[in-house]
């Protein structure tokens, strides 16, 4: 009580030092994370020539983006999608507005006539497109906003709103201002005469020469050493080559949540014990009754649906049909037998045979089709409802079973191909048709005729021949799923957890190899989330990147259908230069072939093709109508320093060495042969104007990306 006492006289004390404890870890967490103070980057996912996109807007677009891929895109895959839209979209903005380039709104009216004139809506009674019909449209939309109306295109009616309708026009004038920058920009695109010129004697004009090789190899690696100041000399005049993002390296350990040996025993003992009739006690009747087993029921499909992770299948099938390592085995059964337990596609299967039957693995069919308006490969010129194509189907089978020749009315059918062989088609099951198509051919028999409809329309479909019968046969199969028991998910975590104990106090390689685990190297940059066999593993990538994470740290993950891993990070690398160790893998083989450059080139005292040859060990080889457009040389592959010097040569003169890609060269120009000169280079201008100006768009884009500011925020916002 005294103490209770003492803290009541001290509340206010209290409270006030609860209260500091609280302002001050608020205080803390915001200086740790100082953009959350400013506003800054948190809510910023990139600024792209000083425009910001916004997080909510993106993470909006990017679900917009995955709902109509159907989750077919991953997060990440969506995000970056949706990145590089936003930051064309925006660069080019830029360059339109510092260009002055807008769409003016008697264009825009052209632009949305170009686009809406075949739409009915916008005609008038003469299907002529009517500009007051489409400002009416457009005025009734912002009024009854944000309800929708209707449009017809391709004879399916669509919902617009205001919105999606005013998105639509700024699409529209943002191709057109795009288009009319790119028309610009090709204007200025050409091609001189003398450039057509140099393009055809490129081709045209050709020498012949004698050379020696002294290949590198003729020097072993062993005599030329490499010290790290000329590897890192090597990298700063290569910087290009070596300049890497920021990276992480990660190793990781797996723990698969496999099913153990015990565990696939256990399932195939499941299944062999519902073979066989069992007793089982009945707690209403206060009796023992007698549970059919697989052998003995008299209901299949029950049975099957009740035991089996795979439905029952009461069809035939045929050879192509049987996707089963089993299936020649199965083949070969009598109706009544059984064959397995047998592990296929991730099941143990128990089968049955339980009818045969000979199918025809081929059919000869003729037909008519009668299309409709929307349907697949449809002409445009087609009108016709779904609905009404099928009254005119049903009319034309009537026709045929009152006593018209099908012949007479094969003109009613708009396959034109098979119309070419009396509307015949003749094809086997496994050929890629209409399911409706195929299924009515191969179910029915010869001279069944009926309507049947597919996406294509509806076809009036007569049975004219079946062949080719081989055994079909119609199996039960009871299938449990490999999966691992809850003793074997447990052992796996324990294993983990085990290991993840181990590693704190000793070496993880170490404690691997020991476990017999294979350790797995892989290197992140921040915007990646796969791994090989793994999938998308974002989380392993936040944490490596973390800046609380330190070399040397490691860490478990879950990994949805596989079981765990356990990452360690092992090592850092910012964005700059590649380390000399890195680049040294690519760097030691060129500094050593620079090296063995200058010991060939010393050694060479002879001036003629033969005498270096001799002295080199080495024979003198020739290359006949060698172009300089063509840089490989025969004999030794692409070389283009040694091609271009021989075009600078005049005839029968010998070059100094060079230094080519696979040895050091020196060649002698035996012959020149002059290309005739054309009398007009007009068509080779116009070649070359075309090739360019269909290169111009992606290549302006690309030298626009490179000179913006950008400011990629993603990891830290959104990733």
């Amino acid at each position: 009580m005294a103490v209770l006492n003492k803290i009541r006289q001290r509340s206010l004390v209290l409270i006030l030092v609860i209260a500091m404890a609280l302002f001050a870890f608020v205080i803390g967490d915001l200086f740790k994370n100082s953009d959350a103070l400013t506003g800054g980057s948190q809510d910023v996912v990139a600024t792209i020539n000083g425009k910001d996109i916004g997080r909510t807007e993106f993470q909006q677009k990017v679900k917009n983006y995955q709902d109509r891929s159907g989750g077919r895109q991953t997060s990440t895959q969506s995000m970056n999608a949706i990145y590089n839209q936003e930051l064309r979209k925006i660069i080019l903005e830029t360059e339109f507005e510092a260009l002055g380039l807008s769409v003016e709104k008697d264009e825009m009216r052209d632009l949305l006539k170009n686009s809406f004139s075949s739409y009915p809506e916008f005609q008038d009674a003469n299907g002529v497109f009517d500009v007051n019909r489409l400002n009416a449209y457009i005025s009734n939309l912002k009024d009854i906003s944000p309800e929708v109306s209707t449009l017809t295109t391709g004879g399916q009616p669509i919902s617009v709103n205001y919105e999606v309708w005013t998105n639509n026009e700024q699409n529209i004038a943002a191709n057109a201002i795009q288009q009319t920058y790119y028309n610009m920009i090709k204007a200025g695109v050409s091609t001189t005469i003398s450039e057509a010129e140099d393009d055809y004697f490129g081709d045209a004009k050709t020498v012949d020469m004698r050379y020696v090789q002294i290949p590198y190899t003729s020097i072993a690696d062993s005599l030329v050493k490499v010290s790290k100041s000329e590897i890192s000399d090597y990298i700063k005049k290569h910087e290009d080559k070596y300049k890497v993002d920021e990276s992480r390296e990660v190793v990781y350990v797996e723990f698969k949540e496999e099913a153990s040996k015990a565990d696939e025993d256990k399932i195939k003992a499941n299944l062999l014990a519902l073979k066989n009739d069992r007793l089982e006690y009945n707690e209403s009747s206060k009796n023992t009754d007698t549970i059919p087993g697989f052998s003995s029921t008299d209901n299949l499909e029950e049975f099957i649906n009740s035991y089996s992770d795979i439905k029952y299948n009461d069809t035939f099938l045929r050879n192509a049909q049987i996707q089963s390592v089993a299936k020649d085995t199965l083949l070969k059964l009598n109706v009544g037998d059984f064959y397995g337990p047998y592990k296929d596609a991730g099941y143990y299967k128990l089968s049955k045979i339980v009818e045969t039957k000979q199918l025809a693995d081929s059919v000869k069919v003729r037909h008519i089709l009668v299309p409709f308006a929307g349907g697949s490969n449809a002409d445009p010129s087609i009108t016709k409802t779904y609905e009404e194509a099928k009254v005119t189907a049903d009319s034309i089978l009537a026709k045929i079973k009152s006593g018209t020749k099908f012949m007479d009315l094969l003109e009613l059918s708009s396959d034109k191909v098979s119309n070419e062989k009396d509307g015949e088609i003749e094809f086997a099951y496994n050929a890629s048709m209409a399911p409706e198509f195929k299924a009515f051919s191969f179910d029915n028999e010869k001279g069944d005729i009926d309507v049947v409809g597919t996406s294509f329309g509806y076809h009036i479909i007569e049975i004219l021949d079946k062949y080719s019968y081989n055994k079909a046969i119609k199996v039960a199969t009871l299938a449990d799923e490999i999966e691992p028991s809850e003793e074997t998910l447990s052992q796996v975590f324990n294993d983990m957890s085990k290991f993840e104990i181990a590693a704190k106090d000793g070496d993880f390689n170490a404690l691997a190899k020991e476990r017999d685990l294979a350790i797995k190297p892989i290197t992140f940059k921040e915007l990646d989330e796969n791994i090989p066999g793994l999938g998308s593993q974002r989380e392993v990538v936040r944490w490596a990147f973390d800046e609380d994470t330190d070399i040397g740290e490691f860490k478990n993950f879950p990994v949805s259908g596989f079981g765990f891993i356990v990452a360690k990070l092992v090592e850092k690398n910012e964005e700059g230069l590649m380390s000399i160790e890195d680049a040294s893998i690519t760097a030691i083989p060129e500094i050593r072939k620079e090296k063995k450059a200058k010991m060939i080139r010393d050694k060479i005292t002879a001036t003629s093709i033969d005498d270096i040859a001799k002295n080199n060990g080495q024979s003198p080889r020739t290359a006949a109508a060698v172009t300089i457009k063509n840089t490989t040389l025969s004999g030794a592959g692409v070389e283009p320093k040694v091609v271009g010097a021989a075009f600078g040569l005049a005839q029968g003169s010998t070059s100094k060495p060079i230094d080519g890609e696979k040895g050091v060269y020196v060649i002698e120009v035996t012959k020149i042969n002059e290309a005739t000169k054309l009398d007009n280079y007009t068509a080779i201008m116009n070649r070359l104007n075309t090739e360019r100006k269909s290169a111009v768009q992606n290549k302006v884009y690309q030298a626009l990306e490179k000179a913006a500011d950008i400011e990629d925020n993603r990891a830290k916002t959104v990733y």
